[in-house]
């Protein structure tokens, strides 16, 4: 199966919002409550929003017969704000060439490192790229809930 990554475009915001809803719902559910899932990926999105949000980061979609199954982003200050591969997607190498997109991004605009707040769930997906944590989050609040997540970075060196 081979994967197409491009840039983000405002057409692909329905899609990206459900390859997050299915990541968080379906595979985060494995290391998080009910509630903390529902605070994290609620029913409903303000779609205009989610759409300017994706287009002033550097996103980057990755496609399987032009279906989004994956997306992750960097902005202009280094935080890789959002990865997520959809469940049916997973396994595939869908994270690693999006990740390697966003390092390339990253190098292009002279960034010597990355940082993000990583999920429970996405802790053990950045390791493998060679994130290191900084510091736990116990307390890390979405929407009034505790949903635990991890400082980590990357240096990215010359």
């Amino acid at each position: 199966m081979t994967f197409i990554v491009r840039a983000y475009e405002p057409r692909d915001a329905e899609a990206t919002w459900q390859t997050f809803l299915h990541a968080v719902r379906q595979t985060a559910s494995a290391d998080y409550t009910p509630r903390q899932i529902l605070a994290w990926a609620p029913d409903t999105v303000d779609a205009d929003a989610w759409n300017q949000t994706r287009s002033r980061a550097h996103t980057f979609v990755a496609t399987i017969d032009d279906r989004v199954v994956g997306f992750g982003d960097v902005t202009a200050t280094g935080l890789v704000d959002m990865l997520f591969v959809h469940p049916d997607a997973g396994g595939r190498g869908v994270a690693r060439v999006l990740v390697d997109a966003v390092i390339g991004k990253a190098r292009e605009l002279g960034l010597e490192r990355l940082h993000t707040h990583a999920s429970r769930t996405a802790r053990p997906v950045f390791e493998r790229f060679g994130f290191v944590v900084d510091r736990a989050n116990p307390d890390n609040r979405v929407r009034g809930e505790v949903v635990p997540n991890f400082d980590m970075h990357l240096d990215l060196g010359a």
